[in-house]
């Protein structure tokens, strides 16, 4: 990936980096499960003795958490790793997780002494939900969450030939233009999920880039609502997006994307798919329209996800 590129999630890797990338996965895996652990037996200590076992939590596992970029112009605009010293309001704790699977609701947040001992601040997230009411024509359909930059576009400010889009950003008041690709089969997927599911994209991006890409890739409108950096949770230099806050059940909760990092709050939730940059010959989410029909019709998305998210494909 060339510095031009725009991304909202953590670099991904080349086939040749694989091995290395496993390898940093567990020792961050490692590490995020102690932490987590450790947070926990803080946050039990302030709990009546009657609530405390209700917050034991399971040992999931957690995709990778990169290390930042260097600071520049693009990382702040783009990407999801923000500056150190410069968190977001929202930044807090991971949130406990039940033996169910679920994690507890934002409004159960720890009081604000304890999120300050775990390295939070104050501003913890109230009873207002990201999304608003479920659809009454539409009450039972799974809500799936959907990335957007390399799960189903590549942008870049170096000029592309045979961009499908051309977006003018104004950045530091300067116009800038952006070209974007869409992923192949990026429509078909777009419009048969519109049918199964209540789709929301989810994106690190600010929404002055991510909103007009939006509007040209959805023609169908297929997302019934569009959150942006905003809506993330910052947590250890990651903005991830904590699906707990949607306002849905999460065994009704699906996420699809590429970074490990914007879903490690729940991964028992998540697709993932591959990093997408150019190559025209990419199938993947044509290969996985099957999988999310039979999907659309389960009870839990958690018996399926489980066993498909090495390779959700072949699960069809």
């Amino acid at each position: 990936m060339d510095n031009t590129s725009i991304i909202t999630q953590v670099s991904n890797p080349r086939d040749g980096d694989q091995q290395q990338q496993q390898l940093h996965i567990q020792q961050q895996q490692q590490q995020y499960q102690q932490q987590q652990l450790l947070q926990q037996q803080q946050y039990n200590n302030t709990l009546p003795s009657s609530e405390k076992d209700s917050t034991t939590p399971t040992t999931t596992t957690t995709g990778s958490l990169k290390k930042p970029r260097r600071s520049g112009l693009l990382n702040k605009f783009f990407c999801c790793f923000g500056p150190k010293n410069s968190a977001p309001k929202n930044s807090y704790p991971v949130p406990a997780v039940e033996q169910n699977g679920n994690t507890k609701p934002c409004i159960q947040s720890p009081p604000t002494s304890v999120v300050n001992q775990l390295g939070g601040d104050n501003s913890l997230p109230g009873e207002r939900y990201l999304l608003p009411a479920l659809n009454s024509n539409h009450p039972f359909r799974k809500c799936m969450v959907i990335d957007l930059d390399e799960t189903l576009v590549h942008s870049s400010f170096k000029p592309i030939d045979n961009a499908d889009f051309i977006v003018p950003v104004e950045i530091e008041g300067t116009t800038h233009q952006v070209y974007v690709l869409k992923r192949p089969y990026v429509d078909e997927f777009l419009q048969k999920m519109g049918e199964l599911y209540e789709c929301v994209l989810f994106t690190a991006s600010l929404a002055k880039y991510a909103d007009p890409v939006a509007d040209l890739l959805d023609k169908w409108d297929v997302f019934r609502a569009r959150l942006f950096r905003e809506s993330c949770v910052f947590h250890r230099g990651n903005y991830v997006k904590d699906l707990s806050r949607l306002g849905r059940e999460l065994e009704q909760v699906v996420i699809v994307d590429n970074s490990p990092a914007s879903y490690i709050f729940h991964p028992q939730n998540a697709v993932p798919v591959s990093s997408w940059f150019d190559d025209e010959e990419d199938r993947e989410l044509y290969d996985l329209i099957p999988y999310f029909e039979n999907l659309a019709n389960l009870e839990s998305v958690y018996s399926m996800v489980r066993t498909a998210q090495m390779s959700p494909v072949e699960a069809t």
